[in-house]
């Protein structure tokens, strides 16, 4: 009887973790080129599903979301405008609310232009950090908060690239 009730609450303690890290964390492989220099083709990282419930995304944050054109497509992109920010590039600058933002993150200047947009309530606006190797917000969408998966957290494998992911705050990322 007691070896019945010990292996019953072991596999109980087993599933309540299991739960937890289903609902807290979450593996993702990356596939393509968007986010070189600092993710790289093929690269596991692990998302934190659980940070956005108590706060909301911020400039400079990697982040995992559901395409909003193809929800069952999951990108991982870096957050650049914030709901009701005013979004610009023009002469291989970007310029949020009329502030140029100062990328060292980026590989390469942005070889194209993107008129001046106003980001919806509740919308992010994101990019690659390969700008001209990426498929992001340039295009003409979005990300609504509700696609949002979470932020990323840590890339673990190979081993070689163990490490956490790179985020930068609005005081690293604007002049």
């Amino acid at each position: 009887m007691r070896q019945a009730r010990e292996i019953i609450t072991t596999v109980i303690i087993a599933l309540i973790v299991y739960v937890l890290l289903q609902f807290t964390v979450q593996p993702f492989k990356v596939y393509g080129q968007s986010m070189m220099p600092n993710v790289e083709p093929g690269d596991y990282i692990m998302i934190n599903k659980i940070g956005y419930y108590f706060t909301t995304p911020h400039r400079g944050e990697v982040i995992l979301f559901h395409h909003p054109r193809s929800p069952k497509t999951n990108l991982i992109k870096r957050v650049i405008g914030l709901p009701g920010d005013t979004v610009v590039i023009e002469d291989d600058k970007l310029f949020i609310n009329d502030i140029e933002l100062e990328e060292d993150y980026v590989q390469g200047e942005p070889d194209y232009e993107y008129l001046r947009n106003e980001i919806p309530v509740d919308h992010y606006f994101v990019l690659g950090d390969n700008r001209n190797n990426s498929s992001d917000s340039r295009n003409g969408w979005t990300v609504p908060s509700e696609n949002i998966i979470g932020k990323a957290w840590f890339n673990y494998w190979p081993v070689s690239h163990w490490g956490a992911i790179e985020h930068y705050s609005p005081d690293m990322a604007s002049k």
